[in-house]
């Protein structure tokens, strides 16, 4: 039989405490048990998802990258200590690279638009960016666990029902989970059973992942009080990673609940490029590369500094457009020029910091405003052949015209 995937959910990864486990971890402990498709789904933010690709990608395991979102009740605007603190749960997974870029938009515009106490989407912002993923709706923290717990079923239906119109059912999946040691949990899973039969949307059987193995429990709550205080819900229960053979055990009377994490797994495919620099889509004059434009402008720059004719001058610019060329960095320094033109037309004011004194290229350019030569400043420390990384070009904007430049 082939093997399930599980989605975890692991604490933020930018919190000054380090989550239990680490991506490595929880990709090694997926081997172990014989699985070959696993998700990370962070709460509210998708800040382990390369670490976790590539640990994946490393084991030989599939990588479901995904999020565990915050849902306003109303917009994600409205911000009413009374109503809007009171948010769900919705895990989101990417289907494709389409479906990753959605998740990308959702999770920024969740931080710059909808952060309240935590970062919140909201259905207007589902229905925008819906397309290429699955939604689960989680079986403790999800809206239709919501209104059960409440005892409203008529809200929980309704709830549902808008789900299915922002994502259709095939896209849509209601969470049961096995947590006996909490109260009226088991009770909930058969109203949510009860509903996804009568509303036609698919059950999948998943387990909550904090830790890897039981006796991480304890652990684990130590650093959750640390940063959040107070006793937690639940303290007791298990969230450790459990095996296949365990979930169908769980799962015996509803086996097609578990194996919907295979359908789901089988669906989701994210592939990343990595370890290549990526520019901007700078546009160049028909017929020109990107050398031949950075050759052109330097030349131009030789006339506008008063060093035509200098055998020095361009000894040094032939090496260093070599090396840039040899690079492949071209695109990136007619990014800074003109970024630093821009600010030199609208007078805002702008300086250069760091080694990149040392390029004639630069001074030539106008994005330095020192002759290397003169100084005797040199290039390779700014760049040369082995160095593994990126030029570092620090520029530094007039504080009150910053956003003159980022918007441009």
């Amino acid at each position: 039989m082939a093997s399930r995937f599980i989605h975890l959910h692991t604490h933020s990864h930018y919190s000054f405490l380090q989550a239990l486990p680490k991506a490595d971890e929880l990709v090694k402990k997926a081997k172990i048990l014989g699985m070959d498709a696993v998700a990370l789904t962070d709460a509210g933010n998708m800040h382990g998802a390369i670490d976790f690709y590539q640990a994946a990608e490393k084991e030989e395991i599939k990588p479901i990258i995904g999020l565990d979102a915050y849902l306003a009740p109303r917009s994600r605007f409205e911000q009413d200590p009374n109503i809007d603190s009171k948010y769900s749960r919705l895990v989101l997974l990417a289907e494709n690279n389409e479906g990753y870029k959605n998740l990308l938009a959702l999770t920024t515009k969740a931080w710059t638009e909808g952060l309240y106490e935590k970062p919140r989407l909201d259905k207007d912002l589902l229905k925008e960016h819906h397309e290429h993923l699955i939604a689960i709706i989680p079986s403790f923290a999800g809206i239709v666990a919501h209104h059960l717990r409440a005892g409203d079923e008529d809200g929980a239906a309704a709830a549902l029902s808008e789900l299915i119109g922002i994502f259709g059912k095939e896209n849509l999946f209601l969470e049961i989970s096995h947590h006996p040691r909490v109260e009226g949990h088991e009770d909930r899973m058969q109203q949510i059973i009860a509903l996804g039969k009568k509303s036609g949307v698919e059950l999948v059987a998943q387990h909550d992942v904090y830790y890897l193995d039981p006796d991480d429990r304890e652990a684990t709550e130590v650093m959750r009080r640390i940063q959040q205080g107070e006793r937690g819900r639940n303290e007791e229960e298990d969230f450790s990673f459990v095996s296949e053979k365990q979930m169908l055990a769980w799962f015996k009377d509803i086996p097609e609940a578990v194996d919907n994490s295979r359908k789901i797994a089988d669906r989701c495919s994210v592939t990343f490029t990595l370890g290549e620099f990526v520019f901007p889509d700078f546009k160049l004059p028909a017929g020109t590369t990107a050398d031949e434009q950075l050759r052109a402008l330097c030349m131009k720059g030789l006339t506008a500094r008063g060093l035509e004719g200098r055998a020095d001058v361009l000894e040094r610019l032939e090496y260093e457009l070599g090396i840039i060329a040899f690079k492949e960095y071209a695109a990136y320094f007619l990014v800074v020029e003109d970024l630093m033109r821009f600010a030199r037309e609208n007078n805002i004011y702008t300086n250069i910091r760091g080694s990149v004194a040392g390029s004639m290229t630069t001074y030539l350019l106008r994005i330095t405003k020192i002759d290397p030569l003169e100084y005797k400043i040199p290039f390779e420390r700014f760049l040369n052949p082995e160095r593994p990384s990126a030029p570092d070009i620090d520029m530094d904007f007039a504080d009150n015209r910053r956003d003159e430049v980022i918007e441009y």
